[in-house]
């Protein structure tokens, strides 16, 4: 499970929040893949699933799939034409190591 938030952390000076209880999921959700397109994103700007399928050179099944795992985290977003874009320039991860008791 994961929580996201904004506005940015004053102490890193993100522009968004991300949180995971379990390691596991973190590398789950946001693989190295995913993370390399957001920063693609960020360099392209704006753009079709498609065009950024070519830009990064891969499969655009995988980058499709990809956009939507980081659509449902809150780091993609989609305008009403269908374009992506990440309206972040940073995001911070938060992993709990361990739970206190209650």
């Amino acid at each position: 499970m994961s929580t996201f938030s904004a506005p940015a952390s004053a102490k890193f000076g993100a522009d968004y929040h991300l949180s995971f209880e379990f390691a596991r999921t973190l590398f789950a959700e946001l693989t190295p893949a995913r993370i390399d397109l957001l920063e693609a994103l960020r360099r392209c700007g704006p753009c079709s699933v498609y065009a950024l399928a070519k830009a990064v050179g891969r499969n655009y099944s995988n980058i499709h799939t990809d956009i939507g795992k980081l659509e449902e985290h809150g780091l993609v977003r989609r305008t009403p034409d269908g374009t992506v874009f990440v309206p972040f320039e940073s995001v911070e991860i938060h992993l709990a190591l361990f739970k206190q008791a209650a």
